[in-house]
């Protein structure tokens, strides 16, 4: 029945997005905010198919620690399932993103109304200064930015890789930090369609204020976000114990 809700999922999970993203369309002339819409309009769509056909549900904490204005959101990148979730709870928002993804039509087409952060990774320590320059616009417009500070999806239990960007975006700009833990992998692996029942928990960890030296800052982060993500993914594993070897493997 796993892998019959799994498939059934998928196949509404994708059917919704290509319909909303061909009749939303307009929404890329409106302006951002129109494109956000749409986007958290898929995202509750997304959500309820999750609840309803594989029995798996999201629970927010932490979210007293979220500021007000602009302000960096870094999280841990596990799966598909939290890009859309952390929607939800920011207003006016950025992801910054590997350039490529702009190349793909209709949905290259929402992030450019969507007015996010595209980046050529391959121009190395150029990237960076254009991502701080953009970056810093952002968020003193008040907006949000989302960092994925390992670049990307990481399996749960996997050794951190945390990179230098999330600091050159944090000591450009100025603004203080969000970090956000979660144990979403657990049920939305980064491979496979496989969409496990639960409760997957995505939490806000106290802001890391603005001024930190890079050590210091890279310190705090990494070890705020594993610490907080170590007992999220324990937690899931005194409910349901079926969940270990996936962790002990780091396969998911």
């Amino acid at each position: 029945m796993l892998g019959l809700r799994s498939l059934v999922f998928n196949v509404l999970f994708y059917a919704t997005l290509v319909v909303l993203m061909i009749i939303g369309l307009p929404s890329v002339l409106m302006g951002r905010h129109a494109v956000f819409f749409m986007g958290r309009l898929w995202g509750a769509c997304s959500l309820w198919l999750l609840k309803h056909i594989c029995g798996l549900t999201i629970e927010f904490r932490g979210v007293e620690n979220i500021p007000q204005g602009g302000y960096i959101i870094a999280s841990k990148h596990q799966s598909f399932l939290e890009t859309f979730s952390l929607l939800k709870r920011a207003p006016d928002f950025a992801y910054v993103l590997k350039r490529e993804l702009t190349y793909i039509p209709f949905f290259g087409w929402y992030l450019w109304g969507a007015e996010q952060i595209s980046i050529d990774r391959a121009r190395g320590r150029s990237a960076l200064a254009v991502l701080g320059e953009r970056a810093t616009k952002v968020l003193r417009s008040g907006r949000q930015i989302f960092i994925f500070p390992e670049g990307t999806r990481r399996a749960p239990g996997a050794p951190p890789q945390y990179k230098q960007g999330v600091f050159h975006l944090y000591a450009d700009s100025g603004a203080p930090c969000l970090p956000v833990a979660l144990n979403t992998g657990l049920y939305w692996g980064r491979r496979g369609f496989t969409r496990r029942p639960g409760v997957a928990i995505i939490e806000y960890l106290p802001v890391i204020p603005p001024g930190l030296e890079r050590d210091a800052f890279l310190a705090k982060l990494q070890d705020s976000i594993e610490t907080a993500c170590a007992r999220l993914n324990a937690e899931a594993l005194a409910k349901d114990a079926s969940l270990a070897l996936k962790l002990a493997s780091a396969q998911i």
